[in-house]
């Protein structure tokens, strides 16, 4: 099944970050190729997406799941194609290094299923990893600017 995974330290206490990553409004915005979610509940919300996967360009519409609200360390999640025929999980990770320093792992795995899966899972075993780095390096850097206030 493609996956990514992506590691970084941060120089945050894990609660300035689970304060960030226990609402998604604050991250979802910097996932690579979103356009909109909307929260159905505590535990369910939709995510839209641009989907560029070479000849594949279209807008893919998902479910998330929220498995696991783990505070302050992990946030693991289900995903589901609403139309299309995807299926995966991942999960945010922190772990306090430090009084002030938290490793921050982001892990997500997609497979795509059907009569164009195996062309599609080509393409996200290597669009994916490249997209988790590109999330996790967007979250820092967010990080960071409330780290200057």
């Amino acid at each position: 099944m493609p996956s990514g995974k992506h590691q970084v330290e941060v120089d945050l206490p894990i609660e300035v970050i689970w304060d960030f990553v226990k609402d998604m409004d604050n991250w979802a915005p910097l996932v690579p190729n979103y356009i909109h979610h909307e929260k159905l509940n505590e535990q369910q919300s939709t995510w839209e997406f641009k989907s560029d996967l070479g000849l594949i360009r279209k807008k893919i519409s998902l479910l998330i799941d929220i498995k696991e609200w783990i505070e302050p360390t992990r946030v693991s999640f289900a995903l589901k194609g609403k139309s299309e025929k995807y299926f995966g999980q991942g999960y945010f990770e922190a772990k306090a290094i430090h009084l002030n320093r938290t490793r921050l792992t982001g892990y997500l795995e997609v497979n795509a299923i059907g009569k164009m899966g195996n062309a599609i899972n080509t393409k996200l075993e290597t669009v994916l990893p490249e997209a988790v780095t590109d999330m996790a390096l967007a979250i820092c850097e967010k990080l960071g600017q409330l780290k200057s206030v």
